[in-house]
């Protein structure tokens, strides 16, 4: 059945994939799946309403690069110069130990990383925006970026979006309700395997 699976989301910053990872979780144990959020690490400063070991573990650049020097990743990205985003291995520990399955929410190459090491045992599910004209307006909407962060955001998301035929499956977000309910439909045929 669902055994040591893992499921990883990635998707450009503003495609509302956590908004999906959230509708989705609930879903899922509502049909006696243990699933459980994997929470990231990063190296930036937490924004207004994040919570430390909820919704990032959140680690300086010094104690980040400490972590890569120790191999205690078991993906990590330099996403822009030091901003690190990555996914502790005793986070995936305290996952399996609980016998959860862990929710992955990492970007386009950490994915891919995961992918090759646990093969068949992953699933990956790429949240792809409607259009850049919707990423840029959601990403402005959001208050939290310069003109300057969107243009780096919209320029990486294009980046990113090459790389989405490498994944399972690939949902558009243009109607949330719908995209939840896909993304569902997913991973309960991939966890019922």
């Amino acid at each position: 059945m669902s055994k040591d699976k893992i499921v990883v989301f990635s998707a450009p910053s503003g495609a509302g994939k956590t908004s999906i990872i959230r509708g989705v979780i609930p879903l899922l144990k509502g049909e006696n799946f243990n699933v459980e959020f994997s929470v990231s690490a990063c190296s930036r400063k937490p924004r207004e309403n994040e919570v430390h070991c909820k919704d990032y573990y959140f680690l300086s650049v010094e104690e980040f690069k400490g972590n890569i020097e120790k191999n205690n990743f078991l993906e990590w990205q330099e996403v822009y110069k030091d901003s690190f985003y990555g996914t502790l291995k005793s986070e995936m520990n305290r996952i399996w130990e609980k016998f959860s399955i862990p929710i992955l929410d990492v970007d386009v190459l950490g994915a891919l990383n995961v992918k090759k090491m646990y093969n068949e045992k992953v699933l990956l599910v790429f949240i792809m925006p409607p259009s850049f004209e919707i990423l840029e307006k959601r990403l402005r909407e959001r208050l939290t970026e310069t003109p300057e962060s969107i243009a780096k955001r919209i320029a990486r998301a294009k980046t990113e979006i090459e790389h989405s035929t490498q994944f399972d499956k690939i949902v558009v977000n243009d109607k949330l309700e719908n995209a939840i309910l896909e993304v569902f439909n997913v991973v309960l045929c991939f966890l019922e395997k």
